[in-house]
């Protein structure tokens, strides 16, 4: 990934999160975290993950935000970012996070074990 990639990655990032703050109504949706954004190297698409408060509801809050995903391009389009073209917007819930937590149970399990 190029520098330039990455910085317009995190303009998304930083957009797209604020765009989920003050104007989204959907209230499952305003406890999103916007964790990374992986850009396309021709920068027209982009892959946006996340994370919820509410595990139950992730598949609900996948399937919402993707539904919404038209509505946040076209507030992106109206905002002055660097970018010519705004990317098709995908978002996935990112698992990392849960990963991470797993691990650190066990490690943690591992340790009392001794």
């Amino acid at each position: 990934m190029s520098i330039k990639t990455e910085r317009l990655g995190n303009v998304l990032l930083k957009e797209i999160s604020n765009i989920l703050m003050t104007e989204i109504k959907d209230n499952d949706i305003k406890f999103v975290t916007i964790t990374h954004v992986d850009l396309a190297s021709d920068l027209s698409f982009a892959k946006v993950y996340f994370t919820t408060l509410d595990n139950n509801n992730q598949d609900k809050i996948t399937k919402d935000l993707n539904e919404a995903k038209g509505f946040i391009r076209s507030v992106l389009m109206k905002r002055k970012i660097e970018m010519r073209i705004i990317p098709e917007l995908r978002f996935v819930y990112d698992e990392s996070i849960e990963y991470g937590n797993r691990i650190e149970n066990i490690i943690q399990k591992i340790h009392k074990e001794d």
